[in-house]
This record gives C-alpha cells, structure tokens and sequence, in this order.
C-alpha cells in the first residue's frame, strides 16, 4: 500500500540532452569535410616558374629530342639520361634527370621539368646530394632546407667574377636572405647572357686567328723597307 508521499511523486524528470541537429545542417557539415582542403595561393616565384619554365620547355624541346636521339644513336642506348638524387625544399629528396651532355648546355635545359613539376626553381642555389654537409647536419634548422634549389642561381652567374670557389655559398646565403622576384630577374638575365658573352668572344678569337700581318699591308710594301 502506497503512503501519501509516495502518491505526490510525480515521473521523474528526464536528463537533459542536446537538440539534434537537422537533417540539412548535418547534411553540410558531411559535404564540408569530404571537400578537399583549398589549395595555396601561388607565389610570384612560382607563376614565374611554371610560366616561364613551361615556355623554355616548350621552345627547347625540338633541340633536347634532337639531342636526346643523337646521344642514343651515338652510344647505341636508348638511355640517354643521367640520374642522381638530390635534396629538395624541406630536405625531400628528388631524383634530378639531366641529359648526358654538356654541349650548349642542354644537361641544364634539360632539367627544365623539374622545374615545372616544382622539385627545381628557376632560380636558386645548386641542388645538393643527400648527406651533403652544405646542408646542415643533426636537423638543426638550416637557411638551404627552407630553399627550394634551382636551375641556376647567383652563385653559378658569378662563378666567372675572379671569386674564390670556396665563398660560392656565400653568394647562395646572399640570395636566401634578400631572394626576391627583382633579384631572380637579375639572375635569369646573367644566365642568360653569359653563353651569348662567351659566343662572341669565340667568334672573336676565331675571327683573330685567320688574319695575317700581310692581309693589312698596303699596296708597295717591302719587308726590306
């Protein structure tokens, strides 16, 4: 038999629980997670290479077949190609492929889809082999793993300058410190120009080599006088 207290009990109060969400609102928060992340804004650096990069490409692409088909008809092997790991941006390693040439540098033009790929920079310092102290060692921060390497740099434009080899990665922590879209440019021009500079110094020096003293000797003229 039940006493009063017992008949003013009323039903127990149910816990409290957060409202559920619609079916709409969980419907977009799904959609959301399964769109992929929004991918990096590109910078001038890497609008020049791919722009660029893929113009060069395109434009020496007739002259590294025709290369490329000369190297295999020469050494009887269709493999024409050299491979040789290296250390990219953030310490990634990348196989870098050249052409087994060095003639008008095509072995350096031959990279150029590295470049458009963005393992390379069009401009930058010189790709390193792994395990190469130049790159730091024990995963101490280092200026060079924060630098993607590149096709050419300032080092490579000013090995001409009467430097001594051994500040050449000076010349690469100079450009890591005030690298910029001005300083590439500048670099691109002397890469460049140098090979056209050294054309026409050869023809130059050709040129010399034919003239003679009595090619300029006036009409009449005796060696005895």
């Amino acid at each position: 038999m039940r006493t009063q207290g017992q008949w003013r009990r009323g039903p127990r109060p149910r816990p409290w629980r957060p409202p559920r969400a619609s079916r709409l609102a969980t419907a977009r928060e799904t959609l959301r997670a399964l769109a992929p992340a929004p991918l990096p804004r590109p910078t001038a650096k890497r609008t020049l290479d791919v722009l660029l990069g893929s113009a060069l490409l395109l434009l020496a692409a007739p002259l590294l077949t025709a290369a490329a088909l000369a190297l295999a008809a020469r050494h009887r092997s269709a493999d024409v190609l050299t491979r040789s790991p290296r250390t990219g941006l953030h310490g990634h390693p990348f196989v870098l492929r050249s052409l087994r040439t060095r003639r008008l540098k095509l072995d350096v033009v031959s990279r150029l889809h590295h470049v458009v790929r963005g393992e390379l920079s069009l401009v930058g310092p010189a790709p390193l082999a792994p395990g190469d102290v130049r790159n730091g060692s024990g995963g101490a921060r280092h200026w060079r793993s924060e630098l993607k390497p590149g096709l050419t740099g300032l080092a490579q434009v000013r090995h001409r300058s009467g430097m001594p080899w051994d500040e050449a990665d000076l010349l690469d922590q100079h450009y890591a410190e005030h690298q910029g879209l001005r300083l590439d440019l500048a670099v691109l021009a002397g890469a460049a120009g140098a090979p056209l500079r050294e054309a026409a110094r050869a023809l130059r020096r050709r040129g010399k080599a034919h003239l003679s003293d009595t090619d300029h000797r006036l009409p009449g003229y005796r060696t005895a006088e």
